[in-house]
């Protein structure tokens, strides 16, 4: 075989796993790692009778990896060397390397967590960080500390920041291999990304390239739909010596594999690539690198449940990853479609899926795996708490945890079937009823996050069922009911149809008790509910839907499935206050009552009519947020208590008889809570939403809102409290505070800090400053002139006499000489008239 990089650090590789059992490769682009490490650790000692698993992230790399591998050996795939990927699989007895992808060796973990036979598990591109690669290194870390020590486990990647991933494998050592690139130079855009559309200066930059240079072009798009627009740009005039190829993760395989090989003679290509391309794979011939700056990924809102796709900058890791393509197999170049300053801006690090996906499947897999929370794991970051926790409350809906969030036997049948926790509960429930294929067919179709985006007639219908139909070739149904039939391209069809049979041989569907394919079009707005019962829907008066979960969701334009009362809606934004209706079917109330029965809740609502000086009570049935049925009933003594609940819980206690004792009551509960929590809550806020524990019990014969006037809110505030707590609040927080002079004076507790106004004369003797709450709090003193004009305000009044009275005492003689100011206030005798007796 043909001398490598990699191989200088292969024998330091080979005493590392086998002294420690760990180890972190760091290799640059062109080394050699992925193709050539497993191969060189096949003959360890260690590894004797038994085999590799690789842990690819994308299916495309796994399996050019093992074909490669394979043809290095004079073997075909699937000999010494295999692959396993979520759709496809090529091994036998005598595989020794396996590399796999998507969650499979999540699934050998929880088929066998000591997993037997295996002897080194090899995460490479682990920068990429995804959730399964997440999730399959946290729970080989258990495997290894609880049941294997001798299970070996290396880290590979090319721009991997190594030290918290050195810690988290117990101090593994980094091993460094330089690449075999070749220089590349890079160019920048005059201005900044997004000054003219993006097709628009892909295209132009394509073109300006194939001018200048030799070689193939690889250029880096964030989503097929941009791909297929830079496609029909380049198509009409490109030169005849030039093959346009796409490259996404949906394209057949053979496609993928087109476009990775290398040009035919005398020809070049354009490789039109996702981030499918950034890693693992080297495209023959490529000197030049189009990169638009620009990524897809998919953001999970724990807010609404819901997550969708955005297109966002690329961090620096993956833009070097991207350039680094051009320098493969020659000297190249890469065009930078941004300018040096916004480069200078990027962020360093692409965030791993673990922070900004949805958490469901981790949340299935934690427990079927038996751990009780993801805190008895080892993770390089661990699961957020708010979309964990919305993961947990939805595995609870599909019934897979119970109450304790433990899996059910449900729950573990979803998990075996390796998909989504949402589509498995889907088919699980599918097939009970006989609709084992059309759930699988649906599957398929949503898992591929609706293929027909963007063909004909697509774009004006959100309907489902036209997908199903066009998959069926049922040309004559689709018509029958209104719905579009499609159009797409045959081959996609044909991979979404052998997708949809894989899923039923998972699900084990038999010949008989199915139902007939004219059942099918019927069932698919119920099977779209077993997936999503978080987004069934019913429709507003105005065309708007008003999901179960309380979100508004709206159709972006017109259209015949916009007038169906209910919905199971299969694909939803996040964007903005109401989300747009993507993909969805129609949803028969009947079959809520049928399958929901034990979610729907009765209830009896009374509200106050203000008009009609009355209360109307609706008898309701509610699943979530859906209204399903009302209807008015006659009131009983009860329903008025709760109208005029809900009238104090809604329009704010501030339609209760207040008055300045009550009010005064309020702020002096209210200063001492800020001192102790053994205070109630007496705010306006807390009184309201607690109106029907402490109000109730006083209107129970109440029949008109116009009662609620006798209410005396100081008399039942001194009930709430109890006889301990009011005689602590008048020690504590008193009403008045009696001064030298004799008089009392008012304490006023409703600007926060309690004051007592007084005239000044009143204060003569009284060296300190008053202190209530349990002596923490000064009483702010308004000291005032004979006519009850300000004069000073002080928290410290031995200060005020040994300073500023001397400065007030002149000021106040002048304008009051017939009144008694002495010169020195602390021996004085207080008085409230002119002079004292």
């Amino acid at each position: 075989m043909t001398r490598l990089p990699i191989d200088e650090v292969i024998p330091e590789l080979q005493v590392r796993l086998q002294s420690t059992g760990t180890a972190i490769l760091l290799a640059e682009p062109g080394a050699g790692k992925t193709t050539r490490t497993p191969l060189e650790l096949l003959q360890e000692p260690w590894l004797e009778g038994q085999g590799i698993v690789m842990l690819e992230p994308r299916r495309l790399a796994a399996r050019s990896a093992a074909i490669y591998m394979a043809a290095q050996l004079g073997e075909s795939v699937g000999q010494t060397v295999g692959y396993r990927t979520r759709t496809d699989s090529k091994t036998s007895g005598r595989t020794r390397i396996t590399v796999v992808t998507e969650g499979i060796l999540t699934r050998m973990l929880q088929h066998d967590p000591a997993l037997m036979g295996v002897g080194l598990i090899i995460f490479d591109e682990f920068h990429e960080r995804n959730l399964h690669g997440d999730i399959g290194l946290a729970l080989a870390l258990q495997s290894r500390e609880l049941l294997r020590d001798d299970l070996r486990l290396l880290i590979m990647s090319a721009t991997l920041n190594p030290g918290p991933l050195s810690e988290l494998l117990g101090g593994a050592s980094v091993i460094r291999s330089q690449g075999r690139a070749y220089p590349v130079e890079t160019r920048y855009a005059a201005g900044p990304l997004g000054q003219a559309p993006l097709e628009q200066a892909v295209a132009r930059a394509v073109r300006s390239a194939l001018e200048q240079h030799d070689g193939s072009l690889l250029v880096f798009l964030p989503g097929a739909r941009e791909i297929r627009r830079v496609e029909r740009s380049l198509a009409p005039d490109v030169p005849g010596d030039v093959l346009l190829a796409p490259l996404y993760g949906a394209l057949p395989a053979e496609q993928q594999q087109r476009a990775i090989a290398a040009a035919p003679p005398g020809k070049r290509k354009v490789v039109l690539a996702t981030s499918i391309a950034e890693s693992s794979l080297t495209i023959e011939g490529v000197t030049v690198v189009i990169d638009s700056g620009l990524r897809r990924t998919a953001l999970f809102s724990p807010r609404t449940g819901m997550s969708r796709l955005v297109t966002v900058r690329a961090a620096r890791d993956s833009a070097d990853q991207r350039r680094g393509r051009a320098g493969r197999t020659a000297p190249g170049v890469c065009y930078r479609l941004w300018s040096e300053a916004e480069d200078r801006l990027l962020p360093e690090r692409t965030a791993p899926e673990m922070l900004e996906a949805d958490l469901t499947p981790l949340a299935l897999e934690l427990a079927a795996w038996g751990a009780g929370s993801p805190e008895e794991l080892a993770w390089l970051d661990p699961p957020p708490a708010a979309p964990y926790r919305q993961a947990v409350r939805l595995l609870q809906q599909l019934g897979a945890l119970d109450g304790e969030e433990r899996i059910t036997g449900h729950g573990r049948r979803m998990a075996e079937l390796g998909l989504h926790p949402r589509l498995a509960h889907m088919l699980l429930k599918a097939a009970d009823l006989g609709l084992g294929r059309p759930a699988c067919r649906l599957a398929a179709l949503l898992e591929e996050r609706d293929l027909f985006r963007g063909a004909a007639g697509a774009g004006e219908d959100n309907d489902i069922r036209s997908r199903l139909a066009l998959l069926m070739g049922k040309e004559s149904l689709s018509r029958s009911t209104g719905v579009p039939l499609l159009q797409a391209d045959e081959r996609d069809l044909q991979r979404v149809a052998a997708v949809s049979v894989q899923y039923e041989r998972r699900l084990g569907i038999k010949e008989l008790a199915q139902a007939g394919e004219e059942q099918w079009f019927e069932a698919c707005g119920l099977l779209v509910s077993f997936a999503y019962p978080d987004r069934i829907a019913k429709r507003r008066a105005d065309g708007r839907y008003l999901l179960r979960s309380g979100r508004g969701a709206v159709f972006a334009r017109k259209q015949h499935l916009g007038e169906s009362p209910y919905l199971a809606i299969a694909e939803v934004d996040d964007e903005g206050t109401e989300g747009r209706i993507l993909l969805a079917a129609p949803l028969e109330r009947d079959d809520l009552k049928q399958y929901y029965g034990e979610h729907i809740q009765e209830e009896r609502q009374a509200e106050w009519d203000e008009e009609a000086g009355t209360v109307r009570v609706r008898l309701r049935e509610t699943l979530g947020a859906i209204v399903l049925r009302e209807q008015p009933v006659q009131p009983v003594a009860e329903d008025f208590t709760k109208a005029l609940l809900h009238a104090v819980s809604t329009l704010g206690v501030e339609i209760l008889p207040w008055n300045d004792k009550a009010r005064q009551l309020q702020a002096r509960i209210g200063f001492l809570r800020k001192l102790s929590e053994r205070w109630p809550d007496f705010s306006d806020e807390a009184l309201a939403e607690s109106a029907g524990v402490w109000l109730a019990p006083y209107i129970v014969q109440f029949r008109k809102r116009s009662d609620l006037q006798s209410l005396s809110l100081a008399a039942i505030f001194d009930n709430e409290l109890g006889w301990e707590l009011k005689q602590e609040l008048n020690a504590q927080a008193p009403t008045h505070l009696t001064v030298p002079s004799g008089s009392r004076v008012q304490i006023h507790y409703d600007q926060g800090e309690p004051y007592a106004a007084v005239r000044l004369q009143e204060l003569f003797g009284m060296m300190d400053t008053p202190r209530i709450g349990y002596g923490k709090v000064p009483v702010i003193m308004h000291l005032l002139s004979p006519a009850r004009r300000p004069v000073q305000v002080t928290a410290d009044l031995r200060s005020f006499w040994d300073n500023a009275y001397f400065e007030v005492k002149k000021d106040l003689k002048g304008r009051y000489p017939k009144h008694y100011w002495p010169d020195d206030p602390l021996q004085a005798t207080a008085t409230n008239r002119v002079r004292p007796k």
